[in-house]
């Protein structure tokens, strides 16, 4: 038989449930967001929760990620802790406007929720070359631009 001998965890776990069902509360979906070459990578721990129970919505420069978590107890179970969060996960990310929505992409793999969001074309880095003005009388400045990858 497990006993519990802390009578504080429970108020602990309490007030840490509570504070973490604050939208855009980083408690309940710990996060990591980067940027590598040219993509933003976003990694969101979501252990136990399965892909179908995840939603993954982009509106205009908003990601929202929904997620649920639950223990299905049997009769008979007698629960002697219960700390780990069930229940509905929410998290708004604001992104860029140099990102291209219209490509990300999400997996999820080990409890790990990977989304990859690519650079937007425009957004990119890009060298400008400037031409020189030859000596015809003409003030004009021409320029040309050429990507690089």
């Amino acid at each position: 038989m497990l006993m519990q001998t802390d009578p504080f965890r429970d108020l602990d776990t309490l007030f840490s449930r509570l504070s973490s069902r604050q939208p855009n509360s980083s408690g309940v979906m710990p996060m990591d967001a980067f940027r590598r070459g040219s993509d933003v990578w976003v990694h969101i721990d979501l252990p136990g929760v399965k892909a179908d129970s995840l939603d993954i919505t982009v509106e205009r420069n908003m990601l929202t990620i929904a997620a649920e978590r639950d223990w299905q107890r049997q009769d008979g179970d007698q629960p002697y802790f219960g700390e780990r969060y069930r229940g509905a996960f929410r998290r708004q990310i604001q992104l860029g406007d140099g990102l291209d929505l219209q490509h990300l992409e999400a997996d999820l793999h080990d409890g790990v929720l990977t989304i990859r969001v690519p650079v937007a074309e425009q957004a990119k880095p890009r060298k400008i070359h400037v031409g020189q003005a030859h000596d015809t009388g003409n003030s004009a400045i021409e320029a040309s631009s050429s990507e690089t990858g």
